[in-house]
């Protein structure tokens, strides 16, 4: 029981977080241009990738969907940290490490809410 609560904690700061960056790169905020704009992505590149962001924390909040959820929000974070590391920049990639291995504890963890039923 203790162990549902925990994750469902976890899955909803990871939709929370989500939904937040998603919507900052879909309105195209100056924070978000400018950290893609190092990689050479487009303004609409960014907001494609905030609809990819937004779209996935909100299938994580839906047995059928979770694991693709997490799988789209985990590819996304593994793409930043791949562009960081591009860039040497270690310090970026210790920031996204954290996110990345949530979405994977959340995935072993499974919907709390999902029928064990087969």
């Amino acid at each position: 029981m203790i162990l549902k609560i925990l994750n469902s904690a976890l899955i909803l700061f990871a939709v929370f977080m989500g939904a937040k960056h998603g919507w900052n790169m879909l309105a195209t905020k100056p924070e978000m241009l400018e950290m893609f704009g190092k990689w050479n992505f487009s303004k609409n590149a960014v907001m494609i990738n905030g609809a990819v962001t937004l779209s996935a924390s909100i299938l994580i909040l839906f047995p059928k969907t979770f694991v693709w959820g997490n799988f789209l929000m985990a590819a996304g974070i593994l793409m930043i940290i791949c562009l960081q590391l591009l860039n040497k920049d270690l310090k970026g990639v210790a920031i996204e490490i954290p996110f990345l291995l949530l979405n994977l504890i959340i995935i072993y963890l499974q919907h709390p809410l999902k029928s064990n039923v087969l």
